[in-house]
């Protein structure tokens, strides 16, 4: 094989697939056996439903500058952001299984994270909010179409927010600007900025 044939960008962009059919707790750690090795490959799983995904280079990097920035403000202003990354969700009597891409424990450890980040590049075909709910996380945000949407759960459902109640302060549009910014250096310079005034 010649350079010459070699793909220029190695990387996949992101994709998602719904499984056909219906599938039991057991048929799904079948399947998560089968695919152990497949990297970049990450399952979700809900009453039944198994999604795949594909981690693409836009995704993941969407996600690291978004966590970044989320991580460096709340270092700046003093609240203890304990990070736990894409930790997986999962229990089979809630009949689910996910991994968010990032979440996160503010103040102390507790029995679920208080935020969950989800960076959606293509459109999931399972019930984005409802996982989410089973685990009692208190706020959830998705990043798509180049926006963050938050969401609050409140009595036992999730409703749209247009600021984070977890981070009363945090000028939502000022971090979604900065994540769209091709420098990390400026993205931070900007955001600091932003954030001291």
């Amino acid at each position: 094989m010649t350079l010459q044939t070699l793909d220029k960008n190695p990387t996949i962009p992101e994709q998602r697939f719904l499984l056909p059919g219906h599938y039991t707790w057991e048929e799904l750690e079948t399947i998560e056996t089968l695919t152990a090795d497949a990297a970049g490959l990450r399952i979700t799983y809900l009453d039944g439903c198994i999604e795949f995904m594909t981690l693409g280079e836009q995704h993941e990097m969407i996600k690291t500058i978004l966590g970044f920035l989320l991580e460096l403000y709340s270092c700046e202003i003093g609240i203890n952001l304990i990070p736990v990354g894409s930790a997986t969700r999962r229990a089979k009597e809630k009949s689910a299984s996910f991994e968010p891409d990032e979440s996160y424990y503010i103040g102390e450890k507790k029995e679920n994270p208080d935020l969950a980040i989800e960076v959606n590049i293509t459109s999931g075909s399972i019930d984005k909010l409802e996982k989410y709910k089973r685990f009692n996380i208190t706020e959830v945000w998705f990043w798509e179409n180049n926006q963050l949407y938050l969401y609050r759960l409140k009595n036992d459902n999730y409703e749209q927010i247009n600021q984070s109640e977890l981070f009363p302060d945090l000028d939502i549009k000022l971090l979604a600007n900065c994540v769209l910014m091709p420098s990390i250096i400026d993205a931070r310079k900007q955001f600091m900025q932003g954030i001291t005034k």
